[in-house]
């Protein structure tokens, strides 16, 4: 029986006082890519935010990499983090240092301490994403394809069984996205990775056919079929 990663019941999901969805209801298997589609400000980057705990869950109930959104505190939120990995459409990599560094950077927040390892580690995930001699540039040396593949790097870091990426093609060309959406199907498809990605662009979802997840007046829809 497949695992599941994300199980989210009746959940209400709000922005400070705001409701911003209303009885939310969703699971995603293991391995499984899903898009998360809707118009801006119609919740989707709320309900990733809860996901990662950014946001707290007042009502109802929901689990992601085995962690109750309900039961999370500011204590757990980084253990919650270390199981999945979060790709921002702005990269948001530190810009005075290099690739390794930025990597080692997020490697010792998340508690690791052995040199060796840490350097094993980023050329593992350089190479798994197509970076293998890159790690000495500086992230402003890059392009914008290339940092964000740097960022879907440090979201491989710590083995994630989710990955959560919030409108990662939005700032890049239409060759370099075709680049980052084989990066991110692959990994879901040979790492056993889950995948929610928030997106409007409708000629990726497309031309990379997945099931589709819709947030639209204050509900969202589980659309497993139907592309529009």
């Amino acid at each position: 029986m497949a695992e599941t990663i994300i199980e989210i019941q009746d959940a209400n999901i709000y922005q400070g006082d705001n409701l911003v969805l209303q009885n939310v209801n969703l699971q995603v298997q293991k391995g499984e890519f899903v898009y998360l589609v809707g118009k801006t400000g119609t919740g989707k980057s709320s309900l990733l935010k809860t996901m990662y705990g950014e946001l707290p869950l007042k009502q109802g109930q929901a689990s992601v990499v085995g962690y109750d959104l309900r039961k999370i505190t500011w204590k757990t939120v980084p253990y919650l983090r270390r199981n999945l990995g979060v790709v921002f459409q702005d990269f948001q990599l530190l810009t005075d240092r290099n690739v390794n560094d930025n990597l080692k950077f997020v490697l010792r927040a998340t508690g690791w301490k052995d040199e060796k390892l840490m350097n094993e580690k980023i050329a593992d995930v350089l190479d798994k994403v197509g970076l293998k001699s890159k790690g000495f540039k500086m992230t402003y040396e890059m392009s914008g394809g290339e940092q964000q593949r740097v960022d879907i790097a440090r979201a491989l870091l710590n083995s994630p069984k989710l990955i959560l990426a919030d409108e990662p093609t939005g700032n890049l060309d239409p060759e370099t996205s075709d680049e980052i959406m084989n990066l991110l199907i692959h990994i879901a498809r040979d790492y056993g990775t889950s995948v929610v990605m928030a997106t409007h662009d409708y000629i990726v979802i497309q031309k990379y056919p997945a099931r589709m997840v819709k947030t639209e007046a204050g509900r969202v829809i589980d659309n497993a079929t139907i592309v529009h």
